[in-house]
């Protein structure tokens, strides 16, 4: 592959503005480690942070790649790198790729043959659309059939479903399953052991058939729905997106600060929840499953920044996300971020759920919170606002805050925050 010329980099340029920004770093100052092959460009440009970021380049496909927080591509560092290709001030030919540059391109390469594999096997789209009617046709006759399910719940009571042996909500669960209604299921089969251990069980009962009607009427005019409205109903019935299908989507680059993460584990199946905050401010949730005895993925750490690309699920905010490349501690932060009061948390929430009513929980940063003692336990803020605390360990907030205000990111659900971290003393701590 020959050299470009100064025309075609600029012609690459998402806009002026990025190809002005480029030319005033198209020097040699701050470039290091560069070089190139036949396909590919790299080097390291000193930005304002103690890292340099790390740019790579396909000049074949093109594709770029650079560790700043640009939304743009190319960025300017990737265009000012190629100009100094361009001109042979930099990136002289011959070299062996840089680990970075030759880990991106093994990764795309990966990607295209997988993707390939997958075109050729490809199967009858005659075939494929006749198996899309028969799921359909018997997941519309399940939610037929648990609508007639539900109507029989109003009718005959709550305090009647209590009485239910676990059998009952197990049934129904088993059918939903065989409907191809699996996330239903999930959360009947739930209800059988939550309405004998809650103390607010009949609130949370009503709060569940609610949204369970809700759905039943969301599927039947699922024609006239928003891709991201379909979306957040599919994973709300449990109809799975293939990983292939997600990162074969824009992945976006980090840095990604890690605001926390919970486990759980219902005796079936292992989940890791890891929240996640995009360079712009964007927040989502990275989901790991693992059946009994096998092993979730290695937990990120409260408060450390990873260079890592991550791919995002359709939906509406916060998206379900997943990594799409090496995850590369980048250092760790003393704060989670600016958090606000409890009001403007639940308004923040109630704007979520007219989004999207499936959503369970909902993540929050607290800033100025007192743990209180009490059963279960209280979060209250400056305004006088309280919310009760769901799970953690009472005690170890209480010697960790020491009664002063902090900093607390978690998860709303059920109008109860989960505490997962908390800033003590210019720290970032697991809650």
């Amino acid at each position: 592959m020959g050299r470009w010329t100064e025309d075609r980099v600029i012609a690459a340029a998402p806009d002026q503005a990025s190809v002005a920004a480029a030319r005033k770093l198209a020097r040699p100052g701050p470039w290091s480690d560069t070089g190139s092959t036949e396909v590919l460009v790299w080097g390291k440009c000193q930005g304002s942070g103690k890292a340099p970021y790390q740019v790579s380049i396909d000049v074949v496909a093109p594709a770029y790649r650079c560790s700043c927080p640009s939304r743009k591509f190319p960025c300017k560092h990737a265009l000012a790198l190629l100009l100094l290709w361009a001109r042979g001030e930099a990136a002289e030919a011959g070299a062996q790729a840089s680990d970075y540059a030759a880990q991106w391109a093994g990764e795309r390469t990966k990607r295209a043959a997988a993707q390939e594999r997958r075109s050729a096997g490809s199967p009858d789209p005659a075939a494929q659309a006749k198996r899309l009617e028969d799921r359909l046709a018997l997941m519309d006759s399940g939610m037929s059939d648990f609508a007639l399910w539900l109507m029989d719940l109003a009718r005959t009571g709550l305090a009647a479903a209590r009485t239910q042996p676990y059998s009952w909500w197990d049934n129904t669960a088993a059918r939903l399953v065989d409907a191809q209604l699996p996330g239903l299921a999930e959360q009947v089969r739930e209800m059988g052991s939550e309405v004998h251990a809650r103390v607010d069980w009949a609130d949370h009962l009503l709060l569940r058939a609610g949204r369970w009607w809700a759905v039943t009427k969301a599927w039947s005019l699922r024609d006239e729905l928003g891709p991201a409205e379909l979306a957040d109903l599919r994973a709300t019935i449990g109809w799975a997106m293939a990983s292939a299908e997600v990162e074969a989507a824009e992945s976006l680059p980090g840095p990604w600060l890690v605001l926390g993460a919970h486990r759980s584990d219902d005796g079936r199946l292992q989940q890791q929840r890891t929240w996640l905050r995009g360079p712009e401010g964007e927040i989502v949730v990275v989901l790991d499953f693992a059946a009994q005895g096998q092993t979730l993925a290695v937990p990120q750490l409260a408060g450390a920044v990873l260079d890592v690309t991550v791919a995002r699920y359709p939906g509406s905010a916060p998206r379900r996300a997943l990594f799409t490349g090496p995850i590369l501690p980048r250092g760790v932060e003393a704060t989670l971020g600016e958090g606000g009061g409890i009001a403007d948390a639940l308004e923040a929430e109630a704007a979520a759920v007219a989004r999207s009513p499936w959503r369970d929980r909902h993540p929050v940063l607290l800033g100025g919170v007192r743990v209180s003692p009490g059963n279960p336990g209280w979060l209250r803020d400056r305004a006088g606002e309280a919310l009760p605390i769901l799970g953690g360990s009472l005690t170890s907030l209480l010697a960790l805050t020491g009664g002063h205000p902090v900093e607390i990111f978690g998860e709303l659900e059920d109008g109860r925050v989960r505490p997962l971290s908390l800033v003590v003393d210019g720290e970032v701590v697991t809650a």
